[in-house]
């Protein structure tokens, strides 16, 4: 929707955008604008700051109010700082300047819509409870992640036990509170304990609890997890951390659903859901003889395996757009965005440390960002730079075959690229080029010596 009352400027905007292959709706002033918001659905608004009537800043308050997630590029004959700041102050995307040049507005125009999309698939995700975990915080849209929320719906309405692995950072709680929440025992207590936190000696006494005087300083009765989670869930977060003394009464425990505290006599009946969360190879530890075999089969009826961040795609920028929004509230006061390019960095990185990685650089960069948005210069250095390491100790983002034989440097890649296909191997070069300049596609596209409009193809 282009808002302008020169008749010259609306011809010259609308021939640029349709040209370009967008739907072009045209408006002399803001009031026809407003009339239209109730019935219009635009991918992003280009409203002029000066116009008869309302100003354009008034009319950029009306459009976010009626479209909060639609971006707006503001529109001005003269670079008036004040009335510039005020704008973006108000929620506008980005300004131009008149007349526009063809190719910033193209550019401006496209990041915009394409801001104003992952804005709406995120607010979708979060409001769109019905749908895998997404309303009990898990926020996902690739392939993987959809496999994985079905995969927790056919589990969720039994009361089978559930063992959930990944690596550390991964969301294996979230998957944990989600099951709960979905399955039949949602009303009932969701009771989590960190085995890895609970020193050895008193890992009884916290499973089970104890009696007044049941051991020196147990001043009172104590009730343990096991008897807090009757009627719902318990969750044993790194349950390969547990004891072996732990282990077999735990086992006692999930066979009987019936235990004695620690110094009592009187039999305590329990009736709860199992799930367990690891990070290690529980069935590594039963060969090396220090998780129990017969334990690991009642903890493992079912198994989830929930996957690494570097493998769910553009999970990463959604992901991080929901951090930005609700850290940036709770550090700037406002909900901040990232720009394309800092999304890019983001894409690229190897992120070992998962989705809490994630939100630790988010958070980093909303107290580094001087605004509402988050760019390339916030984000730390080491992702600015391509240097995060892989387990293979290569770095995402930055391939370096060095040496100056020819035959060396073959052989070297015919072992960096041992098992990829060729679209892995295009991507991990587009990935590095992006990395290496700082997520400016242009740029990119000139280091990979390919047009813009085909790196722009190969991105989609």
């Amino acid at each position: 929707m282009v808002v302008d009352d020169d008749p010259t400027q609306r011809l010259l905007l609308s021939g640029f955008l349709t040209a370009a292959g967008y739907r072009v709706t045209t408006f002399a002033d803001a009031e026809s604008c407003e009339a239209s918001l109730s019935t219009l659905l635009p991918d992003v608004f280009l409203l002029d700051i000066q116009l008869p009537g309302a100003s354009g800043l008034t009319l950029l308050d009306q459009c976010r109010s009626a479209h909060p997630d639609v971006p707006a590029v503001m529109l001005t004959s003269k670079e008036d700082a004040d009335t510039i700041m005020e704008a973006m102050a108000r929620g506008a995307f980005e300004y131009l300047l008149k007349p526009t040049d063809r190719q910033r507005l193209l550019t401006t125009v496209g990041n915009a819509v394409e801001r104003g999309r992952t804005s709406r698939r995120l607010a979708e995700l979060e409001s769109n409870t019905g749908a895998g975990g997404a309303g009990f915080g898990i926020i996902g849209a690739s392939g993987v992640m959809q496999r994985l929320f079905a995969t927790m719906h056919r589990v969720a309405g039994t009361d089978v036990s559930v063992l959930v692995r990944g690596e550390s950072g991964t969301g294996k709680e979230l998957v944990a509170r989600a099951l709960h929440g979905m399955g039949v025992r949602a009303h009932g207590p969701f009771v989590a304990v960190n085995c890895a936190a609970v020193p050895e000696g008193l890992q009884e006494s916290e499973f089970f609890g104890h009696e007044r005087g049941a051991f020196t300083g147990a001043g009172a009765r104590r009730v343990g997890r096991f008897e807090q989670a009757d009627g719902g869930t318990l969750f044993l977060d790194e349950g390969g951390e547990l004891s072996q003394a732990a282990q077999a009464r735990l086992l006692r425990v999930l066979q009987e659903r019936s235990f004695y505290r620690l110094g009592g006599d009187d039999e305590v009946t329990s009736d709860f859901r199992l799930i367990v969360a690891t990070h290690r190879d529980l069935r590594a530890q039963v060969g090396a003889g220090t998780f129990r075999e017969d334990l690991f089969y009642r903890v493992a009826v079912f198994e989830i395996e929930v996957p690494p961040l570097r493998d769910r795609g553009n999970d990463v920028i959604l992901l991080a757009g929901h951090f930005a929004a609700r850290l940036g509230t709770r550090i700037r006061g406002e909900p901040c965005l990232l720009t394309p390019e800092a999304s890019a960095v983001l894409r690229a990185h190897w992120w070992p440390g998962n989705v809490r990685e994630l939100q630790n650089v988010v958070q980093r960069a909303l107290v580094a960002a001087s605004g509402r948005e988050i760019g390339v210069a916030d984000l730390p250095r080491e992702l600015r730079t391509g240097a995060s390491p892989e387990p293979d100790g290569g770095a995402r983002g930055e391939v370096r075959v060095g040496g100056q034989d020819p035959a060396a440097e073959d052989a070297a890649w015919v072992d960096l690229t041992q098992g990829m296909t060729l679209r892995e191997i295009e991507q991990r070069a587009i990935r590095a080029a992006l990395a290496r300049n700082g997520g400016n596609r242009s740029q990119a596209a000139r280091a990979l010596g390919i047009a813009r409009a085909t790196l722009y193809r190969k991105l989609n």
